[in-house]
């Protein structure tokens, strides 16, 4: 038999499947209620928005242009649409710092065949989202922890990253109801980070998934927008920020954005040439007609649904959970993140989860750069009703009690 093993590059070991992924199949047995994808709730999609999005197209002039082959950069209204969009996020941008891409994570993968050579080091938090991991995976790099709070030298870093055999090349967080934590980087955290960034001279990639699922709270200006206040263009920066449409309008037609300086749009283009060519001309077409007609009006729709979720699963905690457990209280995004006593492990409470008490979620381990946070793991309220969330809740509180006591 072939070895594939022995052909394969040397990075392709470090590719690792998703344990997001995995879990997902269980969304479809009907005996198990789901905690674990953080995925809209296909029932808030705009489906009939779409469909008639799609009806103008076809019968329309376009309809020819909307099936052909496209620029590289994006369909222009829509990339001109975002530039309103970040203007009043406190982003003014140019058309030539908008860029379209195949889903946030895409961006994300071009992100670290950009900046990481082999050894090189990326900061990000601990924990950070899984999926960013395996994007920057297969560029070989070393991790070291970025803590927005915290107050780590740069020269520290530098030491680090030069002892893996490198340098520290960008900084990576979502500074907005993260995946998985759910918590948010308050203002001074995000000034930190720049501040860190200029030090060592490194980028900063902007995950802003979450950014327009805001329940309560005040907003706090993304940390593109904290840099060009500071020196006065956005071409001046060093700020990737990295959008998507996934969790306001539809994850299926896998349309994402990037906002940067225009250097890095540039070279952007260049691997998205050699890529995929462009993102599908159609769903971006689509994609644009829904969010001019009413992006406002959609985000209003899940942002009621999801808040009310997140209220029902915090009540539930509250009055399932034992003594020895603790959990964030995010203001906005899909997640709450439970720390479990020290020495429980998350992937061996959702075996027996699975097994007896009949409740999915994601082990906390698969977050964690380096490893650790074995006594955690990830709730998702965005698809489950009141009586899932009561019923889910009072099952995992009385199994980790049982643990706890047992």
């Amino acid at each position: 038999m072939l070895n594939w093993d022995i052909m394969f590059a040397s990075r392709s070991s470090r590719m690792r499947a998703s344990e997001i992924r995995e879990l997902l199949k269980f969304l479809d047995r009907p005996d198990i209620i789901s905690f674990a994808g953080g995925i809209p709730d296909p029932a808030l999609f705009p489906d009939q928005e779409f469909k008639q999005a799609y009806a103008d197209i076809f019968a329309g002039p376009a309809v020819n242009s909307a099936l052909q082959y496209s620029v590289s950069e994006g369909y222009k209204p829509l990339r001109e649409w975002l530039a309103k969009q970040m203007a009043a996020l406190g982003i003014p941008c140019e058309l030539d710092n908008v860029f379209i891409v195949s889903g946030s994570q895409q961006g994300l993968d071009y992100l670290g065949k950009l900046f990481l050579s082999a050894n090189d080091t990326a900061l990000v938090t601990w924990p950070t989202y899984l999926g960013a991991l395996q994007a920057f995976n297969a560029y070989e790099p070393a991790y070291d922890q970025l803590t927005p709070g915290g107050n780590r030298t740069p020269e520290s870093y530098r030491a680090a990253a030069a002892a893996a055999g490198g340098r520290v090349r960008f900084a990576y967080l979502s500074a907005d109801f993260s995946n998985p934590t759910g918590e948010t980087v308050d203002l001074a955290g995000r000034k930190r980070v720049l501040a860190l960034a200029e030090e060592l001279d490194i980028a900063v990639i902007e995950d802003a998934a979450y950014q327009s699922l805001r329940y309560d709270g005040e907003p706090i200006p993304p940390i593109l927008a904290l840099e060009i206040a500071e020196k006065g263009h956005i071409n001046d920066t060093r700020t990737i920020y990295c959008g998507s449409f996934s969790k306001t309008l539809a994850p299926g037609l896998r349309v994402g954005f990037v906002v940067a300086n225009a250097p890095v749009i540039r070279k952007l283009v260049l691997m998205k040439q050699a890529a995929d060519l462009h993102s599908s001309t159609i769903n971006q077409i689509a994609i644009s007609h829904v969010a001019e007609r009413g992006f406002d009006a959609q985000v209003a729709k899940i942002k009621a649904a999801y808040s009310h979720r997140r209220n029902c699963m915090l009540v539930a905690l509250e009055k399932y959970m034992p003594k020895g457990t603790s959990w964030t209280k995010p203001e906005g995004g899909m997640f709450i993140w439970i720390t479990l006593p020290e020495g429980m492990d998350g992937a061996k409470l959702l075996a027996k989860s699975l097994e007896t008490a009949k409740v999915a979620f994601v082990p906390g381990k698969a977050f964690f750069a380096d490893g650790s946070g074995a006594n955690t793991f990830r709730l998702s309220f965005s698809c489950a009703n009141e009586q899932m969330i009561e019923d889910g809740i009072g099952r995992l509180g009385k199994l980790i009690a049982d643990e706890i006591g047992g």
